[in-house]
């Protein structure tokens, strides 16, 4: 059989899809004929030629406007054969804050959208595949079930398949059950479900109430959706992907002006936090949290096997968390390799210095450490598992390790208060020299999500979010099953107070690029220089040895009582210290614990690293032993 598997707007554009990664190798290893189309570029090309069109548009709604449902609605017109009304949803995406021009962008795309789904069907008709799969993440929804009703109108023999996170649990069965041009949803994971949906494709009368999560038809046209499975696939089954012509599209494509290509790879599913703790507003994971890792040689054979067949040396590790045992494996071989990779991971926040030390030695130049707070009294009403000390901690080793946090500050949780803001948004100044978030929320109720499920946690009633209204022409019941994000009565601090924190993280961004804070450890003492806009000191030397030791302790979160137990003197000594070194801005209280912000000056870095390929250098086998991806 032939297959192709269709990558719509609004995916990512510098990534190739895992999902259709996986799905093609799992599909080809069966047998079958698979090509990908990547119709998100196809998109990107079309539209640049139509209308002033740039990187930012499409992360507008690729991205920005995700939890308004721009991308979707912009769809919506080809998925019901006509445009609609553009005045509410304006009204809505105004709301939200987006601007004029992307208004009108959308009101201009959702008009044009038809055309391109047009043309696009008119290409996957040509290739007279037998199978036509699409994968359904964020906003391609509507793009996806769009392509799918026109491709099923003009070749109606065609087997149309939709996956991917849209159609996990209930979602999948709303999708199929109300649009009936697809022939088959495939819900969780999908190497399994997907090569054996393909063979009873492909062998008439083939049984398909066995094929654990999938939507189909049966013989009467009723919609019917099988179990989904309650055992996740474990790590030795998750297959590796193929990305094979990723690369080469790209740079056919209008879009390689605008962004470098980076690989996509997983080295576990599900969240080992999440099996214990899960945090009150995370929908991820969906129907499967149970955390499985691949071994750490696969995983490190798949990234440099990538890295080899691509000539491509970035790469965003999709782990949900990152497996702890990798330090001392995959990081740890990566670190002492000659593979100059560069990755970015999601980790717990509360790792420590050494921790963040082996992701940059990796090549770790960014991760996603899920700080969302830095109260934690608010922190332990998500179950975070993280105090606010913990999150300035890991700002600072992280930075100190040369190795760039991408954070949101979220708020709006169940029994926070006004207090557990303002005492934080005091203390930000300090903070300046850190990396900021990159924006701010109030939470949205996620299904899947302890809030979504479990409405004693302080959400009793949940409509779906606004925009799937606007978007779908289905009734209230069937939206229910069909979203994702939901909307109830704020809870938590207010709009006035939401707006004072929004106020101060906007100059905390706008201060970052100038400001500095860092020390320097020369043994009998240490120097501080600080370059913060709150503060008029630049220099400070701490001599005393007391100074000295106090501060080193404080390299972790500590209590005053702490503190006083190790240091002579006692509680008369430290209390001064510390309420001298908060006016200072040195050191953050929150919590009734202490640690101090100043990042490892740069000399410092920079010596270690130094000592460290000594080290290597050593120990290196010679040139014509060593490894090399993709050098320079």
């Amino acid at each position: 059989m032939k297959i192709v598997l269709v990558h719509m707007p609004w995916g990512s554009l510098d990534v190739p899809s895992l999902a259709l990664g996986i799905l093609r190798a799992a599909a080809t290893r069966a047998g079958h004929d698979v090509e990908i189309r990547h119709a998100n570029l196809d998109f990107v090309d079309w539209a640049v030629g139509r209308l002033p069109f740039g990187l930012a548009d499409y992360q507008y709604f690729s991205e920005s406007s995700y939890f308004q449902g721009a991308g979707d609605w912009v769809f919506a017109s080809a998925l019901y054969g006509e445009p609609r009304p553009a005045t509410s949803f304006a009204g809505l995406l105004a709301d939200a804050g987006s601007s004029p021009a992307e208004i009108a962008l959308t009101a201009e795309l959702h008009r044009l959208a038809p055309d391109f789904v047009d043309t696009l069907v008119a290409d996957l008709c040509a290739t007279d595949a037998d199978v036509v799969g699409f994968t359904s993440t964020f906003q391609q929804n509507t793009a996806s079930l769009a392509a799918a009703r026109l491709l099923k109108q003009r070749r109606p023999e065609v087997r149309t398949v939709l996956g991917g996170a849209n159609c996990d649990g209930a979602q999948g069965a709303a999708l199929h059950r109300n649009f009936p041009f697809l022939d088959f949803v495939v819900r969780g994971e999908g190497e399994l479900a997907f090569p054996r949906l393909l063979d009873a494709v492909d062998t008439a009368g083939a049984d398909l109430a066995d094929i654990p999560g999938l939507c189909w038809r049966d013989r009467s046209g009723a919609a019917r959706a099988n179990p989904l499975s309650t055992r996740p696939l474990p790590p030795e089954r998750i297959v590796a992907p193929d990305y094979a012509g990723y690369v080469e599209r790209l740079d056919a494509s209008a879009a390689a002006e605008w962004v470098a290509p980076k690989l996509v790879v997983e080295g576990s599913r599900g969240c080992w936090w999440g099996e214990k703790h899960h945090c009150t507003f995370c929908g991820l994971n969906g129907s499967l949290m149970q955390f499985r890792s691949k071994s750490p040689t696969r995983f490190l054979d798949e990234v440099l096997g990538l890295a080899r067949e691509h000539q491509l040396l970035d790469f965003i590790v999709v782990d949900n968390i990152l497996d702890m045992a990798y330090f001392d494996s995959v990081l740890l071989r990566l670190a002492e390799s000659e593979y100059d990779v560069r990755l970015h991971f999601e980790v717990k926040a509360n790792l420590r210095r050494q921790h963040f030390r082996r992701l940059a030695e990796a090549g770790a130049v960014q991760v996603q450490p899920g700080i969302e707070n830095l109260s934690t009294h608010v922190l332990r009403l998500m179950d975070k598992g993280v105090t606010g000390c913990q999150n300035v901690r890991a700002l600072r080793e992280a930075q100190s390790a040369g190795v760039t946090t991408s954070w949101n500050y979220l708020y709006g949780f169940p029994g926070e208060t006004a207090e557990n803001y303002a005492e934080v948004v005091a203390q930000l100044p300090m903070l300046h020299h850190l990396d900021p978030p990159m924006g701010s929320a109030r939470i949205a109720i996620e299904r899947f999500s302890p809030y979504f499920d479990r409405p004693e946690l302080g959400f009793p009633t949940l409509e779906p979010a606004p925009q799937y209204r606007e978007i779908y022409q289905l009734p209230a019941g069937e939206l229910a099953d069909l979203a994702y994000i939901f909307t109830t009565v704020a809870r938590g601090i207010d709009r006035a107070e939401a707006a004072a924190l929004d106020a101060a993280l906007d100059r905390w961004r706008a201060a970052y690029p100038v400001s500095r804070l860092t020390c320097q450890d020369l043994g009998d003492r240490i120097v501080l220089v600080s370059r913060r806009a709150a503060y008029d000191w630049s220099v400070r030397e701490l001599t005393a040895p007391v100074e000295v030791d106090l501060f080193r302790m404080l390299e972790q979160p500590r209590t005053p009582a702490a503190l006083a137990a190790r240091t002579p003197g006692g509680e008369a000594v430290v209390r001064p210290l510390l309420e001298r070194w908060w006016e200072l801005g040195v050191v953050f209280r929150e919590g009734g614990c202490y640690v101090h912000t100043a990042v490892e000056s740069h000399n410092q870095v920079l010596a270690r690293i130094d000592h460290r390929r000594a080290g290597a250098d050593e120990a290196a086998p010679g040139g014509e032993e060593r490894h090399a991806v993709a050098a320079g």
